[in-house]
This record gives C-alpha cells, structure tokens and sequence, in this order.
C-alpha cells in the first residue's frame, strides 16, 4: 500500500483545484426569478408607494403664490433670512429644466438645483425593445444637498430652496446656471455645462457676495445619495455588481456593499461612483474632497423576489471656503459602466469596473478585452465568445500539455512502481529512493501534473471576472439566447436551488 501515496497526493492537489473552480463558478451563478407577471405587479406597487415621496419634500415649502402675500413674506423672512429674496422670484415654483444632447436627457429642478431626472437615450431597460429608456434619475430617487449655517444662525437645506435658472449657450456647449440668491448679486450657484455627445458634463458650485450672509468659519456639506434603479434582468446580477466605488489619496480605490450593508470615511477623495451592474453615476472633483463619509445600504431582501431598488448610497463631503467665497470645479457622468468609454477618460474611471485584483485584473485589461473588442468589432458576439474561448484554450495548450504529457509518463511508470513497492514492502525508506531514482531516469516529476492545473487557476478566475463586466454583451442575442450578459430561462422549476 506504501507505493501509492504519490498518486494520492496528486489526487488530492486535482481535488482542492476543482473544488476551488466549482466554488467560483457557483458565487457566480445567478438564482431562478420570478415570472413576469409577478414583476409587474409588484413594480407597480412600489411605483404607487414611491409617488407619494415628493409630496412629504414640498409639504413645508411655502408656495410661490404665497411670496406674493405680504405678511407670507414677512413670514419667509424670519425663517430664510436673505434667502426670502430667491422665494420672491418669479421661478420660485416647482419646475425642471431640460438639457439634452445625442446620448444623455437631463431634467433639473428649480427646486434644489440638483438633477431630478437622468436618461440614457440609446439603452433601453431589462430587455431589448422594452421601449423603457434606462433611467438613473427619477421619481425623487436621488437629491443633492448644501446645508449651510447663516451669520444669524439660520440652518438652511437647498434641497428646500428654488434656484433661478438660465440657459446660454457657449459654441456647442449648453450651459444651465442654477442660482439661490439672497439678492440680485449675491447667490449661490450651480453650473452645469452638457457638451455634444458625450455622457460627462461639468459641474461647479460657487458662491457670490455670500461673505456676510453665510457663516465661513466651518465648511459647509455637500450630500449626495441614490437609490439604485433595476435595469437589468437579473436582481441577482444587478444586485451583485451594484456598489460604490471611490478613488482617494492620488490613485488608490475602493469599494463599498457587495452583498451588505458598510460604511467607510476616507481622506483626499477625488471620485465617488454609485455604480450598477452596465450603468453608473459619478461625481468628481477637481479639488480632492478633503474627507468623505461614504455609505451602502443593500436593499434586496428576497433575490427571488422583484424589486424597485436595489442598493442606497449616500457620500457627504465638506466644502470648505476660501477668501469667503466657495469655488469648486466638478463633473458629473451619468452613462455605461463601460472600459472603453471610462477609460477614454484618463482619470482612473476604469477603476470602478470589478476586473478582478492583481494580476486578475491585469490579464483582463490588457489581454481579455483587446483581445474580445478586436474579434467583436468583426463578427457577432456570441461568435466572437466562440472563438475567443478557443484562442484561450491555444494559448493555454503547452500549459496543459505538460500536464497531459506528466500524466501519461506516470501511468506508463504505474506498474513498475508497484513492483517497487512490493518488493521493499518492509523498507519504505528504501521503497521511496527507489522510486524517486525511477522519476529521475524517466524525467518525471511527480508535481508537474499539479503545477499546470494551479498555473491556470488565474486565467480562469480572470474570465469569471471579464463575462460579467462586459458591457457590449448587455441585451446581445446569439441563437435562443436572448440577453448575452444574463442568465438564460430554458424552463421555469416550481423551486429554487
């Protein structure tokens, strides 16, 4: 029996590495969902309940019908101090205006200033020919804020108070100034400027004559938070690959909520993503946010069930004054969570997409995805997958031939070690110099079967990241397969696994 614990151990090596494999394969395996009609209804229900939100924001807002009152005046007066003046003005009333260009629709509100509704204009929701554009924004599901302190100690929201807009434009460039006003030369503004096809836009917020208004010895705090939207077929996978992502202290990056429920603060930040499964929102900053509290809050209770929503993010930064006067240059980006396009960008946008660590991620970025984008800009996807898998499995050939080939050398040599073995059964000592003088004569090593297998195991584990964050897969057909990038429903089972 001694002459056996080679093979054993080789066994055992194969064991570990397919146990290993089978454990990757099943984290990324999607569960079975519900059927349409239940999808539905349920996302009609959450839709009724959803609608009631922005009546609780406006509820103690006063209307632009009072401003016109003298004694509501006196009243905004004592509650807004000089902000009063931006609740007389002729746009102090629930309103929205729109900027547009080939690829993004932007709607913001008068009240907030902030963006109310975010449209992609070429990608439609769940599935193909859905007719449902993919909204990021809409229904009140995400806000931003300012709070700030006044000199005679009012604590104010913007979220509460009506900017005037203006809409000019410079060259191709559409510019939306969006501005609070205390009077007619002191204000805070908003400046948001969409160029031609493109999904990032600049951002800056600046105040004007606010030094004896505002109250400059601390920052103020800029809050932003969303709920993400479904857009894709799968709660599971959207669930799965929807988190928030941040970059700080000059290049390094990191990421909230896969599957729970987290909060983190960081120092220098310079991007923070909310980030769906094909889709993100991000907001970035010339002047690195001096801290950042960052949160994730994961929303799917039931992957079996249909939802809304699936994760909330909040992130809450400091604006900090300088001279008394606040200048901030930002971006904003509402598109595809795509490598190509964020990578065009050259500010680590790239970052956000979940290749994998280390050298996973190297082998995707600069072997998987020039390899795929060049055989996808040729044929169809669900060929180019094809013929992909099989250049990988070339590349891979002398990898696996070793092993094949160390394989095979064992199984020629199995019999004489056997004979080995029987014939020092009492000198197992013996029995192993033997055995060891075999391999060395038939140039053999008994691990090279395993070393090839583990070689592999990043090649693998770097496909299993690639697949899922492949954004041209998203509602691409290949034979019965409608949807390339989710799962594909052959039969619906009465249960779940």
């Amino acid at each position: 029996m001694e002459e056996k614990k080679i093979d054993v151990k080789s066994i055992v090596g194969f064991v570990l590495i397919g146990i290993l494999l089978l454990w990757m394969i099943y984290n990324q395996t999607p569960t079975q969902e519900e059927l349409n009609q239940e999808k539905a209804k349920k996302e009609q229900i959450e839709k009724a309940k959803q609608t009631k939100i922005p009546e609780q924001r406006t509820a103690s807002i006063p209307q632009d019908s009072i401003a016109k009152d003298s004694t509501a005046l006196a009243r905004m007066r004592g509650a807004l101090g000089a902000f009063a003046y931006s609740a007389s003005l002729p746009s102090a009333k629930t309103g929205v205006t729109e900027i547009k260009n080939e690829l993004l629709t932007l709607r913001i509100a008068n009240k907030g200033g902030y963006i109310a509704e975010a449209n992609l204009n070429n990608f439609e929701q769940f599935s193909k020919d859905s007719k449902q554009r993919v909204e990021l924004i809409r229904q009140n599901n995400a806000d931003l804020n300012l709070q700030f302190k006044t000199k005679d100690n009012r604590i104010l929201n913007t979220r509460d108070l009506y900017f005037e807009p203006s809409v000019t434009k410079e060259g191709k460039n559409q510019v939306l100034t969006m501005r609070l006003k205390a009077g007619e030369n002191q204000f805070l503004e908003y400046r948001y400027v969409m160029m031609p096809n493109e999904y990032m836009l600049d951002f800056s917020i600046r105040t004007q004559g606010l030094a004896q208004v505002l109250d400059t010895s601390k920052p103020l705090d800029l809050e932003w938070d969303m709920k993400a939207f479904r857009n894709e077929k799968s709660v599971t996978y959207e669930n799965r690959y929807t988190e928030l992502v941040y970059e700080y202290e000059e290049g390094k990056d990191d990421y909230l909520g896969q599957g729970k429920n987290e909060a983190e603060k960081a120092e220098g930040v310079t991007f923070v993503a909310f980030k769906q499964h094909f889709f993100t929102a991000i907001l970035l900053t010339d002047t690195p946010f001096k801290t950042a509290d960052l949160t994730s809050e994961n929303l799917v209770t039931d992957e079996k069930l249909d939802t809304i929503y699936t994760k909330r993010f909040t992130a809450k930064m400091p604006l900090e004054f300088k001279g008394g006067e606040l200048s901030y240059n930002m971006n904003w980006y509402y598109g595809p969570a795509d490598y190509k396009i964020l990578n065009d960008y050259k500010r680590n946008l790239d970052e956000i997409m979940p290749l994998g660590w280390g050298i996973f991620g190297w082998i995707n970025r600069y072997i998987f995805i020039p390899m795929y984008s060049l055989l996808s800009d040729f044929i169809p996807h669900g060929i180019a997958i094809i013929i992909f898998t099989i250049i990988v499995r070339i590349l891979m050939s002398p990898v696996t031939y070793k092993s094949y080939l160390s394989q095979a050398k064992m199984k020629v040599l199995r019999p004489e070690i056997q004979e080995l073995g029987e014939k020092y059964k009492k000198d197992p000592m013996k029995k192993q110099q033997e055995t060891m003088k075999l391999y060395n004569q038939a140039g053999v090593n008994p691990m090279a079967g395993c070393l090839p297998a583990v070689m592999q195991i990043p090649i693998f584990y770097a496909l299993f990241q690639f697949f899922p964050s492949v954004f041209d897969l998203r509602q691409k057909s290949f034979l019965w397969a409608d949807d390339l990038s989710s799962y594909d429903a052959v039969i619906h089972l009465p249960f779940y696994i």
